[in-house]
């Protein structure tokens, strides 16, 4: 469970980014977020992710606050959030090192993740699977992906992770109406049980949710 009780965040003095905002996301539970640009979507990803503290107020998160967190159990509690966020990167390894974020790669798993993703039949023609090179930083034979493509193999990376609280920060940006839709549904049927938070300019994606949160 994860609570915000009366949380502000300023960027400078004068400047909320978030202003005395309260909200509890239950276990389990699909939050949609939506709201213009610059209406405190992203701050309040980074609070929880304590990235950001807040300038007042107070998160808690599984009974523990987050405002009190130690510096050496951070790491720890990160562990737990799978996040795509808008400005993902990814970078000039294989695809499977890009899904798993690391040189050891559970083939079988990455796999079904990128197929759960919506990139199985992108993957039935890479030259070499999994092991195709993405950009010719390195591999003048590398594979360009588009942008979309590249948004499917980040979320694919959050599902690997198989973290119990899933956020995707408006990832799909680069993906029409249709295909945005799509993949939150499919994100959504695959991420049964953990708690999952949204976020979209687009009112149309959130009609699976449990919740809508209006910034």
């Amino acid at each position: 469970m994860i609570e915000l009780r009366n949380v502000t965040k300023e960027y400078s003095k004068g400047n909320s980014a978030l202003n005395g905002v309260s909200v509890k996301i239950e276990r389990g539970e699909f939050v949609f977020i939506v709201g213009d640009s610059g209406s405190g979507k992203s701050t309040l990803i980074r609070l929880i992710m304590k990235e950001l503290n807040p300038t007042e107020g107070t998160i808690i998160v599984n009974g523990q606050n987050l405002n009190r967190m130690k510096h050496r159990n951070i790491a720890k509690y990160r562990r737990g959030l799978g996040v795509v966020f808008q400005d993902f990167r990814l970078f000039a390894f294989s695809l499977g090192q890009n899904v798993t974020a690391g040189a050891d790669v559970d083939r079988a798993r990455a796999e079904v993740c990128l197929r759960e993703a919506g990139l199985g039949e992108r993957l039935l023609r890479m030259p070499d699977g999994l092991d195709t090179m993405l950009y010719r930083d390195f591999d003048p034979h590398g594979v360009v992906i588009s942008g979309g493509e590249a948004q499917k193999i980040a979320i694919a990376r959050a599902l690997y992770k198989n973290a119990p609280f899933l956020v995707l920060d408006e990832p799909t940006a680069a993906l029409d109406p249709v295909s945005e839709y799509e993949v939150y549904r499919k994100f959504n049927a695959i991420s049964g049980g953990k708690t999952a938070l949204y976020i979209s300019h687009r009112l149309a994606s959130c009609r699976f949710c449990d919740e809508i949160l209006v910034f």
